[in-house]
């Protein structure tokens, strides 16, 4: 029995979504704006993930960056979303004349005939991937939802913060040392190195660096498998300075940190390899 295919029309919509969300990101980089490095102090949303309001699941992947960036567009004063079944369900509803955001949600799925198939013959059943948009409100836009819906949490006590992050480091299982006077991740011998937080200006700066370097470290075979041959100046190399600049301004964003970025031109390499 032949397996299922996806409709062309399925598989346009699904190409058209990644180029929407792929547009909307390079245009903002473009434009010099960097949603996970935006100076959050002149924002009127706090440092932190953004979440939905009624489950208080974190949203992850592309979805950070799309609702950081709509909070720094509009100025939300909050990182809490949600849909508008959701705000009807909580008693409240979006206000007239708002415009939501689009978000993505990715999963997979097993055809009928393809679980069919796979008890006839034995074999194991083909997973289909999917993508589908929907949108989201952020709770200023909404009205009559409960007070706790808006309140955002009180950020962590400063002296919290640095334990939290050598926690992650630790928690991580990567070899990692201080030491010497660059900081950098060797894929051959898998270990992480970052100088003495007292080679920092600021000592918040070693823990930027620290949890970029990490990000290159997920790459390696063991563990996502990335590309890590890339040399200077080659778009391998720009990918991956992106990754690890995202990541970093995740871990930051997670540990009530303000991120920054490390190496701006990393950016601008990306943008002309693309």
């Amino acid at each position: 029995m032949a397996r299922t295919r996806k409709s062309p029309r399925a598989g346009n919509d699904r190409t058209n979504l990644y180029d929407d969300i792929t547009d909307k990101i390079i245009a903002d980089l473009e434009a010099g704006k960097l949603p996970w490095v935006q100076p959050w102090g002149g924002a009127s949303a706090p440092l932190a993930m953004p979440k939905n309001a009624v489950t208080g699941r974190q949203y992850s992947g592309i979805n950070i960056l799309l609702l950081w960036g709509a909070v720094v567009q509009f100025g939300y004063p909050c990182q809490s979303w949600l849909t508008f079944r959701q705000a009807l369900s909580l008693g409240g509803n979006v206000m007239k004349g708002e415009r939501g955001t689009t978000v993505v949600y990715a999963d997979r799925f097993v055809p009928d005939d393809e679980k069919k198939r796979a008890a006839e013959t034995g074999e194991d059943a083909a997973a289909i991937p999917f993508l589908k948009r929907y949108t989201v409100f952020n709770a200023a836009q909404c009205e009559g939802l409960p007070e706790d819906v808006m309140a955002a949490a009180p950020p962590p006590p400063p002296g919290l913060i640095e334990p939290q992050v050598e926690a992650l480091i630790h928690a991580t299982g990567v070899d990692f040392r201080i030491g010497g006077n660059r900081a950098f991740y060797v894929p051959a011998h898998d270990y992480v190195q970052v100088p003495p937080p007292q080679a920092y200006f600021e000592p918040i700066n070693w823990h930027r660096t620290a949890l970029h370097e990490l990000g290159h470290a997920t790459g390696h075979a063991s563990r996502l498998g990335r590309e890590l041959s890339g040399s200077f100046g080659t778009k391998k190399y720009a990918f991956e300075e992106l990754v690890a600049e995202l990541n970093a301004a995740f871990c930051c964003a997670s540990l009530g940190i303000e991120p920054t970025v490390r190496h701006a031109d990393y950016i601008g390499s990306w943008l002309e390899f693309r």
